[in-house]
Order: structure tokens, then sequence, then C-alpha cells
């Protein structure tokens, strides 16, 4: 008989700041796709995982510049995403993606995409130096009993390794890592073509707006980093950053708002943890009335749980 960790998996990595993406995001998983029955989706919390708290306050290195790791920050769940292999088992083949990214499409296409023996399929991204968008990998589990947060994160604050090169791909072998078309982690991109919509500028994500700025800008970037270190410094993390702004595509915010219109319906969220996530600003303030008025969405395949 089949064992669990043999059946492919999607897991979408959160800490309870995003909770509530989260569960939108694993519901679009099985909504857009006509074969739910054959994969299961897992939310993974970086709450869960202790060694993450006993790092909190102590530097580490970010492209080079030196950061205080805040379990606090907006996204303390980043290195979550190099879980999946360990709790498969080391065995089968897991999609993990954040929060924020959200199925458009029938997302089996993609777990059974024929991985031409690399142990990583994700996106490239616009740096020059070879980094990759690691927001949605798909991963040949087996290939990467290397992987080890634990021992890896503690690794971060010895000075053995970069974040950014953590969390590009830079530390893996070139020739092990593939990747598949940019639809797939779309950038804030709404299109006939989009597969997976990322809603990766933090700053106008849809569900944030008005809402105080609770994450750590870039710093690397030379004249604009600079300011930003100097900011941080003198008025704290997130000091002087203002509130999150409204997405420039509505289309986008009505995506993402029928989506939980759904999730509400479904019983897969209740209106208290709403309210509750609203009272935290996890989530902006007239969220449920913005739910109240978004038109619902067209059933584009069978709905699962």
């Amino acid at each position: 008989m089949q064992q669990p960790h043999d059946r492919a998996r999607i897991f979408i990595q959160t800490n309870d700041k995003q909770s509530i993406g989260a569960i939108v995001s694993a519901y679009s998983m099985k909504r857009a796709s006509k074969h739910a029955d054959k994969f299961d989706v897992t939310i993974i919390r970086q709450e869960d995982h202790g060694f993450f708290h006993a790092r909190e306050g102590q530097s580490y290195r970010r492209h080079g510049v030196e950061r205080v790791w805040r379990n606090d920050d907006l996204q303390s769940f980043t290195l979550v995403r190099f879980l999946p292999p360990e709790l498969m088992g080391y065995r089968g083949r897991a999609l993990v993606v954040d929060p924020d990214v959200f199925a458009v499409a029938d997302v089996w296409e993609l777990l059974g995409r024929d991985m031409k023996g690399k142990a990583i399929l994700c996106r490239g991204s616009k740096f020059k130096n070879g980094a990759f968008a690691t927001s949605v990998m798909l991963l040949d589990c087996a290939k990467l009993a290397h992987w080890n947060v634990k021992r890896d994160f503690d690794e971060l604050f010895e000075g053995k390794r970069d974040y950014h090169d953590w969390i590009s791909l830079l530390l893996e072998p070139r020739d092990t890592i593939g990747s598949f078309e940019d639809e797939w982690n779309d950038f804030d991109r709404l299109t006939p073509k989009t597969k997976m919509l990322h809603n990766t500028r933090r700053r106008t994500q849809p569900w944030k707006t008005g809402l105080p700025v609770d994450y750590t800008p870039t710093e690397f970037v030379p004249v604009i980093g600079w300011i930003m270190r100097l900011r941080r410094q003198m008025f704290g993390d997130h000091g002087l950053l203002g509130r999150y702004a409204r997405h420039p595509d509505r289309r986008q915010e009505e995506f993402f708002f029928t989506l939980l219109q759904e999730c509400l319906a479904k019983g897969l969220v209740e209106e208290a943890t709403i309210r509750d996530a609203m009272k935290r600003n996890f989530i902006r303030h007239d969220a449920l009335d913005v739910v109240a008025r978004v038109p619902r969405l067209v059933e584009t395949a069978t709905v699962g749980a």
C-alpha cells in the first residue's frame, strides 16, 4: 500500500501573520484542479519549529549585510520552504509555495511534470548572479537528502552561510536545478496565461491594504539600501515605513477576496478567525466588508476542501 509520504503533496509555508493567505492558497490549489483527489495540501507554520524562536534577536548576514532575526517579521516563514524533503522522509515529490501564491490553473500539470532528473524546478529571478526564485519549488525529495533546515539555519548565525545565497539556491549544484514557465510563479500579473498568481510585492498585497508595514525592506541595493539600513538603525525595523497600499490591479484584489469568500462559505475559515486576524493587523480591517461585496468566481474545476 502507498505510504503517505509517497503521495504528491503541496506545502504552503506560512507564519501567523500570513495565515489567512495560507488558508486561501491551500484552498485554491484544490479548487483549480480536476485531480484534487490525487494530492494532499499541508500548511506548515514557522511557529511550530522552535529552532527559529531560539535565534530571536541574533545577527546573521543577508546579501552581505548584517541583519537581526525577528520572528515577528512578516516574512519569518521564508526558510520553512526548505522543510518539505524532511517532512516527506526524503521520498516522493513535493511542491512548496509561499502563502501569497494562489492557483489559477490545474496544479496537477506541474506536480506530474517530468523533472528530467533535476532535484528542483523553479523560476529564475531578476538577479544577474544566477539566483532563483524559490517561492514556488517542485522538489524531488530523494535528491535533497542533504537539506537539514535546523542545521542550515544554525549555520546562518555561525557565519557559515549567507541568507541570500541559501534562499536563492546559490549553494546548490547548478546542474541539479531546472526551470519552469514564469506563469507558474507569476509575479503580480494576472493574465490568461497565469497558472499561479504570486502577490510578491509586499507593500501591495491585497489583504494588507491600509495596515502598518511590518516587513523589513531589502538593504543591499547600493543607495536605497544604505538609506534603509540607516532608517532601521535610527527608528527600528519598521519605523517610517508607512502603510500597505492598495494593489494597482483591482482584479487581483477581487480574486483573493472571492477565494476568501468561498473559504468562509465552506467553513474552511471562521468569521471569528478573520475578525481576530483583523484585530491583530494580520489582514486589512475592512476584509469582511470586501468579502461581502466582491462577485463570485466562476467555477473552474472540481473544488476540494
